[in-house]
């Protein structure tokens, strides 16, 4: 498949792209600083605005998916405002570019921990991951509203590692408004294994307007 990654070079992003290339799709990255992708077979790297619509549009036309793993960046001071109009422009530039796919990488806070209680509600949420999380859910809302595109969003699991404690494992169970615990009570996922449910959802669609979480 043709699938457009925005946000390729993050934290979630680069595994998602290692994810794509290793099952042989055809990637487009787009990212802010092209030179953050090195060169590989069946992908071309794309330095576009996620505010700039047009730019976005050009990018993604032609492809048969979109993925956002877009992340206005947790130590950006403006993080809510401008996650929340960069995931619209998103939204508006696959719609225009006439893909129909598009898979949104959101946050666990909008998971619900207790009957109309969602985990960025809770007492102790950390207050650093708070607008990040509050902007996730808000966009969660706004999309839903969404009837043209087949869009789904994920949730993660409470927990994502990476780097010595996350593997690949090509193994997850899913659910949809509520976190996926273990045994220990935990919702812990790798970030490798994050990039496989993603693919997974591209590759054989399961949550057609609909969000979903996975969890070990």
């Amino acid at each position: 498949m043709k699938v457009a990654l925005i946000g390729a070079s993050g934290f979630v992003g680069k595994a998602i792209l290692k994810e794509l290339l290793q099952r042989g799709h055809q990637v487009t990255a787009i990212v802010r600083n092209a030179e953050k992708i090195n060169a590989e077979k069946n992908l071309t790297v794309v330095s576009a605005d996620v505010f700039n619509e047009s730019e976005l549009t050009n990018a993604i036309t032609g492809n048969d998916a979109v993925i956002s793993a877009y992340n206005a960046g947790w130590t950006n001071p403006n993080l809510y405002n401008e996650f929340l109009k960069g995931s619209q422009t998103i939204q508006a530039a696959v719609k225009k570019s006439g893909v129909k796919r598009l898979i949104v990488v959101g946050g666990a806070g909008s998971l619900f921990i207790a009957p109309n209680q969602q985990i960025v509600d809770t007492e102790g949420f950390p207050p650093e991951w708070k607008p990040g999380a509050l902007a996730a859910r808000d966009y969660l809302n706004i999309i839903k509203e969404e009837t043209e595109l087949d869009w789904t969003f994920l949730s993660p699991a409470l927990e994502m590692h990476a780097g010595t404690s996350g593997t690949r494992t090509g193994r997850y169970r899913t659910g949809l408004e509520n976190p996926v615990f273990d045994e220990n009570k935990r919702s812990v996922i790798s970030v490798e294994d994050t990039a496989v449910a993603i693919v997974d959802e591209v590759e054989n669609p399961k949550h057609i307007q609909q969000r979903f979480t996975i969890a070990y």
